[in-house]
């Protein structure tokens, strides 16, 4: 939790609030979500899961150690998802982050501010090493949340996920432990801070007599 902003686990009777939201930003979320391809001729016939599935599926998983799935909660109101998947222990200790938020938010810090939180739960608490997020290079929404963080963009996967009906070209950005010894929220918090400090005084010396326009 900071402020706002909660990270909570996904629950069953989150199911009535998290529809709501994604009816409301289906236009919004339509070009970043995945999709399930066509089947191959000796393939398996692929369905999209209904909310209890997909919450049992992800209580699974998180049972194993694979994924944490979280839903982001603003100013008390269910506003977005962010899922820890693709754990992996051993040698590598990493996964990869993906998330979705309302758009009525979009541009407050919510998603920044979520993606902070999970990190630095997955870097202090359980004890990952390397988290990355894969965005798609038209997503500059997205791609600006990672980037305000100071997560690495590490180069392009190419036709890495199905998404919105066709397989799609993702760029890489990657975080480590190591690159936030002092934790990413409060990296975070401190930008924030700076760049609300530049804007109050660049807005301060216009004011002053003589800077007006002529």
């Amino acid at each position: 939790m900071d402020g706002d902003v909660v990270l909570r686990p996904i629950k069953v009777r989150d199911q009535r609030a998290w529809r709501e939201v994604n009816r409301r930003n289906r236009d919004w979320l339509r070009p970043w979500e995945a999709t399930i391809p066509p089947p191959t001729p000796s393939g398996p016939i692929a369905h999209r899961p209904t909310y209890r599935q997909m919450v049992r599926h992800l209580r699974a998983e998180a049972n194993a150690g694979r994924m944490l799935p979280f839903v982001i909660e603003y100013q008390g109101r269910l506003v977005g998802q962010l899922t820890v998947a693709g754990i992996t222990w051993g040698s590598m200790c990493s996964g990869h982050i993906g998330y979705w938020v309302d758009q009525a938010v979009a541009g407050r810090g919510v998603m920044p501010t979520a993606v902070a939180l999970a990190t630095d739960h997955c870097f202090r608490t359980v004890g990952l090493h390397r988290l990355e997020v894969c965005i798609r290079p038209e997503n500059g929404p997205s791609r600006r949340v990672v980037e305000k963080l100071g997560f690495r963009e590490e180069g392009l996967r190419p036709r890495y996920l199905h998404i919105d009906g066709a397989w799609r070209d993702h760029l890489v950005f990657t975080l480590t432990a190591e690159e936030v010894p002092e934790g990413l929220l409060g990296r975070w918090r401190r930008a924030r801070s700076e760049q609300a400090s530049q804007k109050q005084q660049a807005s301060q010396n216009q004011s002053r007599p003589g800077n007006a326009n002529k």
